[in-house]
């Protein structure tokens, strides 16, 4: 299923078979798409079918005048080298790549196929691009969210859990924004001024996950912060366990990860930034460079609040702070 191309209609939910794209080619464009998640995850899926809507509006339709290529990485970088390459060399007119390490990964491949991003918080760090304003190259794109968040991440999670006095940053070094570098100062600097003992922790397996959250478990007072990141998004699953199971309170970047049992959630929604691409790829399509495209950022932020798990970590939620969530999950 990973190597397979994306072609259900979406919206109608036919499927289109493979000969009918073979019958008349001309004039179909070809959309490169990598995902760092796994094919399986409905979250994911959501995003790519919302991007797919999105470029119908503008007039494209599957098995018409439009192809779409999905590879999926599973938050496995090497695999993702490995499908970039493949991508590129199906030579498609424009590369859609979600994630830094996705668009790394596109990047190193070719110079030339134009790349529109998304979930990429760090481009100009990265090497993507010269600036926002002034992209330069054959990139564009989408920023996900920005240093700062890191200390609005903490400033959240000791509002919803007054008592914690030690936090942990947990992220891949290899999927995270600039290595885990990017979100690390701001975090240091809000952990200082909340008097919180702030932890930097790398991991890169589940056993890894385990034994940070098990150790912030240990005594009273442990928190957690989890980077916006693709492998933590792929591991969303074991974080959210452990954590329960060892009664850490925690906060993520996206809304999915309160939507399945996670204490509290801030960040931007990738369904709209997905939305948002669409129009770049539909004018890159139509000639525009991506170097004419600044880069744009967010706007949209979403706050989520699991009422459930804090009952369970024995947390009264303020009423302040159900009355600004966006979803507040009973």
């Amino acid at each position: 299923m990973r190597r397979r191309e994306f072609i259900a209609a979406v919206g109608s939910a036919i499927a289109i078979p493979l000969a009918a794209w073979a019958q008349n080619n001309a004039g179909v464009r070809r959309v490169g798409v990598l995902m760092g998640y796994a094919e399986s995850d409905a979250e994911a899926q959501s995003w790519l079918r919302a991007f797919v809507q999105e470029l119908e509006r503008s007039g494209w339709s599957l098995g018409r005048n439009l192809e779409v290529h999905a590879r999926w990485a599973s938050g496995d970088t090497a695999e993702m080298q490995a499908l970039a390459k493949e991508l590129v060399e199906l030579k498609p007119d424009v590369i859609l790549s979600q994630s830094t390490p996705g668009t790394g990964a596109v990047s190193k491949e070719t110079r030339t196929i134009p790349i529109v991003f998304v979930t990429v918080s760090d481009p100009v760090g990265a090497g993507f691009i010269a600036s926002l304003s002034h992209p330069g190259g054959n990139a564009t794109g989408l920023i996900n969210m920005e240093a700062s968040m890191a200390g609005k991440w903490l400033e959240l999670l000791k509002e919803i859990a007054p008592d914690v006095k030690r936090v942990a940053l947990m992220f891949n070094p290899d999927t995270a924004p600039g290595h885990g570098v990017y979100f690390q100062r701001p975090f240091q600097t809000a952990a200082r001024s909340l008097a919180i003992e702030p932890v930097l922790s790398p991991v890169q397996n589940d056993d890894e996950i385990l034994k940070v959250i098990t150790s912030l478990g240990r005594e009273p007072g442990g928190g957690l912060v989890v980077m916006t990141d693709s492998f933590m998004l792929v591991h969303r699953a074991t974080v959210i366990r452990e954590t329960a199971t060892h009664k850490v309170p925690a906060i993520y970047p996206l809304r999915i990860n309160a939507v399945e049992g996670g204490l509290l959630s801030y960040g931007t929604s990738n369904i709209d930034l997905f939305r948002r691409a669409a129009p770049y790829v539909d004018r890159i399509l139509r000639g525009v460079k991506p170097s004419e495209l600044p880069v744009q950022v967010p706007f949209k932020y979403e706050m989520a609040i699991n009422l459930k798990t804090a009952k369970a970590l024995g947390l009264a939620v303020p009423l302040s702070l159900q009355q600004i969530a966006d979803a507040v999950i009973e």
